[in-house]
């Protein structure tokens, strides 16, 4: 376990790039069951429904977001939370577009009382 708290700049993130094969982002840190990771879509958004929850946290750029129901606006500093298993990607991201994901938690997600 770290004893001393963790950074990263965007852009050290980014200079660690690309992402590894089998890959869509950069892994940063991980910790635990956490795992965040830099992730810099450019045209469309590949990606498929995750096992676990993951938050997004947009760093740069602006674009829209498909959360499996509905499109929604995204600028930095948005925030998206994705329950584990839900369908959803970035549209018209512009140019450098990137978010901060953390995945974190056992496959199937975390539920809560009532879900």
């Amino acid at each position: 376990m770290p004893r001393v708290a963790y950074h990263s700049s965007l852009e050290a993130a980014i200079a660690a790039g690309p992402p590894p094969a089998g890959n869509l982002a950069i892994p940063v840190f991980a910790h635990g069951s956490m795992e965040a990771e830099l992730y810099c879509p450019q045209g469309t958004d590949p990606q498929t429904p995750h096992s676990r929850d993951e938050i997004y946290i947009v760093a740069h750029g602006e674009g829209q977001f498909f959360n499996g129901e509905w499109v929604i606006d995204v600028s930095p500093g948005s925030f998206l939370f994705v329950p584990a298993g839900v369908a959803h990607h970035f549209l018209n991201m512009s140019d450098g577009f990137a978010v901060w994901v953390i995945f974190y938690g056992p496959d199937g997600g975390e539920a809560t009382a009532g879900d």
